[in-house]
């Protein structure tokens, strides 16, 4: 079992069990380390080994190993980056249209295909836990939640824009390029001219 311990420490103690078993752990042996309590099943096919501490973004961690191809965008990037006061009900990420929505019972989900530019672009990766998670930068985010804005409101929208023109480092002229990607420019413009 130490053999197959050492593959979870060399993964940061988090692995799909997918993985896991490319990696050589035979699947039974998943099973017998949960038994023994050497291995903690964090969700469906997520394990962790018990001594390594629960993760700090859980829901963003999991829901990485278990979509790859997931950015996440809308609410719960904005809460990641402290640009909303709102709590996220659902963990919200972006697939490229040609992915088909992963079929996830928990943590509830609200999945947005995006078209291939609009999916690429803005995309920052951040090591949480070990685990390489896809977020939208701060100014995708922002003009995501104008694109969608009849989904997600447009007072997060503009609380968001109000939040980001407080925050350090703000960068107008990129945040108006991603408008421009997701063709809301017209609608932004406005609030932003306000709000400067």
């Amino acid at each position: 079992m130490a053999n197959y311990k050492k593959i979870f420490t060399d993964h940061n103690g988090i692995l799909r069990a997918s993985t896991a078993i490319e990696l050589g752990v035979p699947k039974h042996v998943l099973y017998e380390m949960v038994e023994a309590g050497e291995l903690i099943r964090e969700a469906q096919g997520i394990y962790r080994l018990s001594e390594v501490d629960m993760v700090g973004n859980p829901d963003l961690v999991n829901l990485s190993l278990r979509a790859p191809k997931a950015v996440f965008c809308l609410i719960s990037a904005l809460y990641f980056h402290e640009l909303t006061t709102q709590i996220p009900h659902y963990v919200y990420f972006a697939l490229p249209r040609d992915v088909k929505t992963p079929k996830i019972p928990y943590p509830p989900i609200r999945v947005f295909h995006f078209s291939q530019e609009s999916y690429q672009a803005g995309i920052v990766e951040h090591d949480l836990d070990g685990v390489k998670v896809r977020i939208y930068d701060r100014e995708k985010t922002i003009a995501d939640c104008f694109k969608f804005r009849q989904k997600v409101g447009m007072d997060v929208a503009i609380e968001a824009v109000k939040d980001y023109l407080r925050q350090p480092k703000m960068d107008v002229y990129k945040l108006l390029e991603y408008a421009k990607v997701n063709r809301v420019e017209k609608i932004m413009r406005p609030y932003l001219e306000a709000l400067i």
